[in-house]
């Protein structure tokens, strides 16, 4: 009797221990197709995507892969989504403020909404092929090293690329955060939107709960994305583009809250001296 106690204690471990095998080496199938694909992908753009009209080179080198990453995540990693107010997308492209907490959302917006543009380093630039299929979709290519440049150029080259109807991407907070924080938003996007006449469309997810920022591990589930009502300023100028943006801030924060991924107290802004991407 006793023995058969300990064998029913054990079998709880041992499958455990199975599964986190079993879901390690799904998550080493997962990236290796993921950079094989990217690989073969790119080399193709590459050599087609130059004679394509941009809207057409936009669909082939990158939502027809971002797709691909989608469905390569949800049949290996078991992660899937659900898209809440996708009513709110208005006809004429403007900007996009999102919460930044993995790579799933790239992936996952890049295909969404097209054409897109959004804020990358321009080091990327330059990784061959991945980097030359980029710079085919007009990226706002910044150097982080210098700030003040990099506002200007998100300024100048978003303007250009709202009034040739593409998508702005932006992460208000810089960088990636950790699932259950939140990072002070800049205000360049809204900023660009402010400028351009255009409003700000704001987008809550959770997909740090399944994708974590750090490490390796994927977890199944269902990630929420939430797109809001479009945003506009009240006037121009510096207090209408702070007022915009506190607004961003605050529905995201809230969206985040109602969806479990923050506490139900508001948490000081987690500090960030990254330019927004």
């Amino acid at each position: 009797m006793f023995g058969k106690r300990l064998n029913r204690r054990a079998l709880p471990a041992t499958v455990n221990a199975a599964m986190s095998i079993l879901q390690a080496i799904r998550t080493f199938l997962f990236y290796l197709l993921l950079g094989t694909s990217s690989l073969l992908w790119c080399t193709l753009s590459f050599f087609i995507a130059p004679f394509l009209p941009f809207k057409a080179r936009y669909r082939f080198i990158n939502v027809y892969w971002c797709r691909c990453a989608l469905w390569l995540s949800k049949v290996f990693l078991g992660i899937r989504y659900e898209v809440k107010g996708a009513e709110h997308v208005p006809d004429r492209p403007c900007v996009i403020q999102s919460n930044h907490q993995s790579t799933w959302e790239t992936f996952f917006l890049s295909a969404y909404f097209e054409p897109l543009s959004q804020v990358l380093k321009r080091e990327l630039l330059f990784v061959p092929f991945f980097g030359w299929a980029m710079a085919m979709l007009r990226p706002i290519a910044i150097d982080r090293d210098n700030p003040k440049a990099a506002l200007k150029q998100v300024a100048q080259k978003g303007d250009e690329l709202l009034k040739d109807n593409v998508w702005v991407l932006i992460f208000p907070e810089g960088t990636r955060v950790p699932y259950g924080t939140v990072g002070k938003f800049s205000r360049s996007g809204s900023a660009l939107a402010v400028n351009a006449d255009l409003p700000v469309l704001p987008i809550a997810h959770n997909a740090g709960k399944f994708w974590p920022k750090a490490g390796w591990v994927r977890t199944p589930g269902v990630i929420t994305v939430v797109i809001g009502a479009p945003m506009y300023a009240e006037g121009t100028g510096p207090r209408a583009i702070a007022n915009l943006n506190d607004r961003v801030q605050a529905w995201n924060e809230q969206t985040q809250r109602e969806m479990g991924s923050l506490p139900s107290t508001p948490a000081a802004p987690a500090a960030t001296d990254q330019i927004a991407v």
